[in-house]
């Protein structure tokens, strides 16, 4: 009797341990990102199922389907994004004093969240161009203009966060103010008939590969590894216009189902070792201010010393007040001008 007695507690505690030993799950991005980042920060932390989410407007979108019953414990999605899901009680707001991490990171890391998580890696806009053929190398944007680049050009636009940024990048250049948006769409305009195509498919790294453009927009960290892949085929400039950051943020899901492992693995990414190995494999700056990076590794991303000033000081939460606006003016103003 006491055997059978014990073998019914055994069965009626066993969904209960199957459930606190099941792995946290991360939603983040897919394919090089997801690649990178197990390699680099998910395999050390071990126990975890990493999810593919897409764009973070997919990701969001998962996140309000399981309201109800969340599937994830932790999301990295960009920081615009990430604002809309803390406002929406989507993930957790977080207490610093939990995450002793959160002092090692800069300033603009722990703003970024909203009182929501903080950011996690750091990218920012360049220039990708077809280092075969163009000679000599750009040193901005302003290549783009030039008449002899006409239909060989892949510029992602709005709702893709990247013509946001080349909008404010090209207002501050010529204003000193990323607001200033009345002085970027008449230069917008000028380079829409030189345009190929402004929703690169699959990607303007690819397309340069292929030979179909020369020059794109496109995203630091994703560019240095084409580059290295390609052997120089893709040439990377940090604009001499400037740049701005791409955030991402991680964050805990509410209602979290792990919600202890989610809570170590959010200190884990944040700290100095995974910030550090991270940078060094895939060229994402990182955010904690300790983390000990190689200056070669350093001078590949936006935080290095040489770059920092051209930096633009965009602030993605107040971007969410004026995007609406932006993203018609783009379909309105510049895509209609392309005549396509």
């Amino acid at each position: 009797m006491r055997r059978f007695l014990a073998l019914l507690a055994a069965l009626a505690a066993a969904p209960v341990m199957a459930q606190a030993q099941s792995p946290m799950t991360l939603l983040a991005y897919a394919g090089i990102f997801r690649d990178n980042y197990t390699a680099t920060v998910v395999a050390p932390f071990g126990g975890v199922q990493y999810v593919e989410g897409g764009t973070s407007a997919q990701m969001l979108g998962t996140l309000r389907a399981q309201r109800a019953d969340p599937q994830i414990d932790v999301v990295i999605m960009d920081v615009t994004t990430a604002a809309i899901a803390c406002a929406e009680g989507l993930v957790e707001r977080l207490n610093p004093a939990d995450f002793p991490v959160f002092a090692e990171l800069d300033q603009q890391a722990r703003d970024a969240g909203v009182g929501c998580g903080p950011a996690v890696t750091y990218d920012h806009l360049v220039l990708v161009y077809d280092a075969q053929n163009v000679r000599p190398a750009p040193t901005g944007f302003a290549a783009m203009w030039d008449p002899a680049w006409r239909g060989r050009l892949a510029v992602s636009a709005p709702p893709n966060i990247q013509g946001l940024a080349l909008t404010a990048i090209l207002a501050h250049s010529t204003t000193g103010n990323w607001r200033e948006a009345n002085q970027a769409f008449p230069r917008l305009r000028q380079l829409a008939p030189s345009v190929q195509t402004f929703d690169p498919n699959p990607d303007g790294y690819t397309l340069i590969l292929n030979d179909q453009v020369r020059f794109a927009t496109g995203w630091n960290a994703r560019a240095q590894l084409y580059r290295d892949q390609s052997n120089g085929r893709i040439g990377v400039v940090l604009p001499q216009e400037g740049t701005v950051f791409q955030i991402n943020t991680i964050n805990i899901v509410a209602n979290a189902r792990n919600r202890a492992r989610a809570a170590a693995f959010v200190t884990h990414a944040l700290s100095t070792g995974p910030q550090a190995a991270f940078t060094e494999r895939m060229f994402y700056g990182p955010t904690n201010t300790r983390a000990t990076v190689s200056p070669a590794a350093m001078a590949r991303t936006a935080l290095a010393p040489e770059y920092r000033s051209r930096v633009i000081p965009l602030d993605w939460n107040e971007m969410l007040q004026v995007r609406d606006n932006w993203n018609q003016r783009w379909r309105r103003e510049v895509i209609a001008a392309s005549g396509r």
